[in-house]
């Protein structure tokens, strides 16, 4: 059987707050096979957002492990974190977090000038492009685009370096429900059509049901 791509082992994740020591994780372990679209679902407080954040390289784990394509994270420098973070591992938030006075394409270019990498993707990123429904509105500036259309511009941003890993917290929370439903519908074609590998942390079961697979968190723990 193949190596997972992202293997969670024992991991656990403590917060100081003041004098008290707040348990955020406990004890999770986590197999994602390369090419999954698995949804993590649970109310706010399950330690979802904390599980995406080590996975990401934001923050460390207080203990246990994770590995992806069997590379210990917790073993990186910052360096090396850093460079997880622009090669490896997009990034996709409830914010958009484009900058508002560059058009969509370079917002995505941006991306590819932080990976030290040439600003024009590659011709093929044409046909992501186009799966994304924004290959005509690159030269709109955010302010000029709905927010569905600035969320693919987020996805596009995330995966033109070719991550193995997107993750995408809450990607529909500030979206009405056709620009959700559009969004979703998107990150479904781009893990069955290209093979992306997407993690999806959301609080909604009907976001989550266009992943995969989907796991549940409650109190730091996945429980289902």
């Amino acid at each position: 059987m193949s190596e997972p791509l992202i293997e969670i082992r024992g991991l656990h994740k403590v917060y100081r707050v003041g004098k008290v020591d707040v348990p955020a994780l406990r004890g999770v372990d986590l197999d994602v096979a390369r090419g999954e679209f698995l949804a993590i679902i649970g109310p706010s407080g399950s330690g979802k957002s904390t599980l995406f954040h080590i996975i990401g390289g934001l923050t460390p784990a207080s203990a246990g492990t994770v590995r992806i394509e069997g590379q210990e994270i917790a073993a990186l420098t910052d360096a090396g974190r850093t460079h997880l973070r622009k090669t490896r591992v997009g990034f996709v938030f409830q914010k958009f977090n484009l900058l508002p006075n560059l058009t969509a394409a370079d917002n995505i270019a941006i991306a590819r000038f932080i990976a030290g990498r040439d600003s024009r993707p590659e011709p093929e990123f044409e046909q992501v492009l186009k799966t994304l429904g924004i290959a005509q509105r690159l030269n709109h500036k955010p302010a000029a685009l709905s927010g569905g259309e600035q969320q693919r511009v987020a996805i596009a941003r995330a995966i033109v370096n070719h991550p193995a890993i997107l993750l995408a917290d809450e990607p529909t929370g500030n979206l009405d429900t056709e620009n959700s439903q559009a969004v979703l519908s998107v990150m479904r074609d781009l893990n069955q059509r290209l093979g992306q590998t997407i993690l999806m942390i959301t609080h909604n079961p009907e976001a989550a049901a266009f992943a995969r697979r989907m796991v549940r968190m409650r109190d730091g723990r996945i429980v289902a």
